[in-house]
């Protein structure tokens, strides 16, 4: 777990960060510093506006009010093909063209690294293997996209972001479609990558591993911190509408979450 001090590196932040939609609040004076290496992850209610947050940092919609910051940079000034250096993002609806193969499709992930004095090299290849094995998708290397399932695909998906070698990578749910074994394994090897990581969670028991958790209510960062200091009974009633208490697993000592309607 990466402990967080002032000396550490803060390659992504944004303050005041609002947003309107349609004349609706959908976000409202965001202030967010992720450190070098952590994972933090996002979560709250549907609507509450971890989608749009994920959307505003990676710079694919402007805000309507504050700035993000990206290697202390203005995000806004930023070249596209700098910003895609840098960040990478995967959302929940993600898509690529039918007519191409899981190879070709995370190989797309080098494109802001290559140009007409540097294409696709023996490097490059390497870089895209190297993604398959760590989704544990090398098997998948010569399928057609249009004849995986969606599991696959949204491991595909990261594995394409991954082949960026991005210094942030923001996840917007990314164990949606994934069974019990995937869901794990691929928190886990997230987690273990040496990437500053931000991740929208709707499981809370998975947010548990993360280094810290945000969490949104109706457009507003009403707590920011590690774990089982923001997750509390309280906030989760106040927040999501249950009752919760914490069980210890007597296999490892883990604290997991169980939850009761009101």
């Amino acid at each position: 777990m990466t402990v967080m001090n002032s000396a550490q590196r803060v390659p992504l932040a944004c303050r005041g960060l609002g947003l309107q939609l349609s004349g609706n609040a959908v976000l409202c004076n965001i202030e967010l510093s992720v450190v070098d290496g952590e994972t933090l992850g996002i979560v709250g209610p549907n609507g509450s506006g971890k989608s749009s947050l994920l959307k505003l940092l990676a710079g694919l919609r402007q805000p309507g009010t504050g700035s993000v910051q990206l290697l202390g940079e203005p995000l806004a000034r930023l070249p596209r093909r700098r910003v895609a250096q840098a960040l990478a993002l995967v959302e929940q609806q993600a898509d690529t063209l039918d007519a191409i193969s899981v190879f070709d499709a995370v190989a797309l992930g080098r494109t802001p690294w290559l140009s007409a004095l540097a294409p696709f090299s023996r490097e490059d290849r390497a870089v895209v293997e190297q993604a398959l094995a760590d989704l544990d998708a090398t098997h998948l290397r010569e399928r057609a996209w249009s004849s995986l399932s969606g599991g696959e695909r949204q491991r595909v998906h990261i594995a394409r972001a991954l082949a960026q070698r991005p210094q942030v990578l923001l996840l917007d749910e990314p164990t949606n479609h994934l069974d019990i074994q995937h869901q794990l394994s691929l928190l886990q090897q997230v987690q273990a990558l040496s990437v500053t990581t931000l991740v929208a969670l709707h499981d809370l028991n998975q947010a548990l591993t993360c280094d810290r958790v945000a969490v949104l209510d109706k457009g507003h960062l009403v707590a920011l911190g590690k774990p089982l200091e923001v997750l509390t009974p309280e906030r989760l009633l106040n927040t999501f509408g249950v009752h919760a208490h914490y069980l210890t697993d007597p296999f490892d000592g883990a604290r997991i979450l169980r939850f009761r309607a009101p």
